[in-house]
């Protein structure tokens, strides 16, 4: 049973803790250098940090939330300082304001908030070679020394596609919304099946209507083909008319369907839209036990599942109770709980904390394999830009999310 509601559900990440440390090495905890106290034996960098938030506009009390968190996790003595540049909330304001930063002699980049801030700041910090966490979950934004931290599709999805492989499952399929998050959805299980050496995945959209929907689920299931040859025989058995083909046409209609072509399926819809999905598994042969049905981290708000039994489905996320620590800081330093996104500010600035402890931020620090050890399992910064994470695997039951599997701690881990 879960106790606190999913922050990460507002566009949040929950991987808080007093420190995030380089990933455990096996029997020597998370520490920078064997036997010894890193953070208080190596030099910090010289270089400060640099947070650009939205400090004025539509999301200005969101980049006041970002700028506490960040301050909060520089605050140990020695922690390099910390320069909060407003961004405005636009991609003209960030721009701007990178450049001020980079002008002055910023170290590294934390933030900014959106796709598109992001977009318009990257070229300015690349052509510095100053690196960027940025608190956007859109995958499409990382590249080479800018780092996407948001929980995305994809990490949802390695750590879904993982874990079902390991119950067997290796036909994956997607009923997906013709929108911009189902698209990233099924691009996430076209890479992720690929990668793992399966069969590509069949991957169909609806537009969201029922007709839609029902036409989508059946041709997934293949009905038409697994059912039409039995509905077939049954017609030609009531065609003779005689209480022969009475008594074949019962015994037809009574035969077991073959099993569809999938073992598991990846949905996306919310709301009413699950419901309707939701209604239609069992009548297409598409649930448990024969197939798995997988889906979103947003899937762990009641509202988002409302009205809809997929009892037995799987989502990937982070553990909420392990932002409890996190939590009760940001409680105790500024008097109110800690908005979800100042999760974002948080992480990046512990980690830009620590590598400064370690000598800079390097490309090859913020990449280290190893990655990054929080409280919620381990965060991989991967060349690309792209950010693997360690989720924990729920399964929804009737009193709710439960969680089956813990967030894997160490990198390497299948679906990280």
């Amino acid at each position: 049973m879960l106790r606190r509601t999913f922050a990460l559900l507002a566009g949040t990440l929950a991987l808080a803790a007093c420190n995030v440390s380089p990933a455990p090495r096996s029997g020597d905890g998370p520490r920078l250098a064997p036997g010894r106290d890193a953070l208080s034996t190596i030099a910090p960098a010289g270089r400060g940090v640099v947070l650009l938030a939205p400090l004025t506009g539509a999301n200005a009390e969101r980049g006041r939330a970002l700028a506490n968190a960040a301050q909060l996790a520089l605050s140990p003595p020695g922690s390099p300082p910390l320069d909060v540049r407003d961004t405005q909330g636009t991609p003209q304001g960030a721009a701007a304001a990178a450049r001020a930063a980079l002008a002055a002699g910023a170290g590294m980049i934390i933030g900014p908030l959106t796709a598109a801030e992001t977009a318009a700041v990257a070229p300015e910090a690349q052509a510095a070679g100053v690196p960027v966490l940025a608190f956007t979950n859109d995958a499409t934004q990382a590249r080479p020394g800018v780092w996407t931290l948001g929980l995305t599709p994809g990490q949802q999805v390695r750590r879904l596609v993982a874990a079902a492989t390991g119950q067997g499952k290796a036909r994956f399929a997607a009923v997906l919304p013709e929108t911009e998050f189902g698209r990233a959805m099924a691009n996430a299980l076209d890479d992720t099946v690929r990668s793992a050496g399966l069969s590509p995945a069949d991957i169909r959209f609806h537009s969201g209507t029922t007709a839609s929907i029902n036409t989508t689920m059946r041709d997934v299931a293949a009905y038409s083909s697994r059912r039409g040859p039995i509905d077939a025989q049954i017609r030609q058995a009531r065609a003779a008319r005689t209480a022969e083909g009475r008594r074949r046409a019962a015994e037809l209609a009574r035969t077991p369907i073959p099993a569809p072509p999938i073992d598991a399926l990846l949905l996306a819809d919310m709301g009413e839209r699950l419901g309707t999905i939701a209604s239609l598994l069992p009548y297409y042969d598409l649930d448990a036990p024969a197939v798995r049905v997988l889906g979103p981290a947003l899937w762990a708000a009641p509202v988002a599942r409302a009205g809809a039994d997929i009892n037995g489905a799987w989502f990937a996320a982070p553990d909420p109770d392990a932002r409890a620590a996190f939590d009760a800081q940001y409680q105790a330093q500024y008097g109110t709980p800690a908005p979800g996104l100042a999760d974002f500010a948080f992480d990046a600035a512990s980690i830009a904390r620590v590598l400064a402890f370690e000598g800079g931020y390097s490309t090859m620090l913020l990449a280290r394999p190893e990655g990054f050890a929080g409280v919620n399992g381990v965060l991989a910064l991967q060349p690309d830009g792209t950010v693997r994470r360690g989720l924990a695997l729920f399964e929804i039951r009737r009193g709710g999310p439960v969680i089956i599997e813990p967030a894997p701690d160490m990198a390497g881990t299948p679906g990280l």
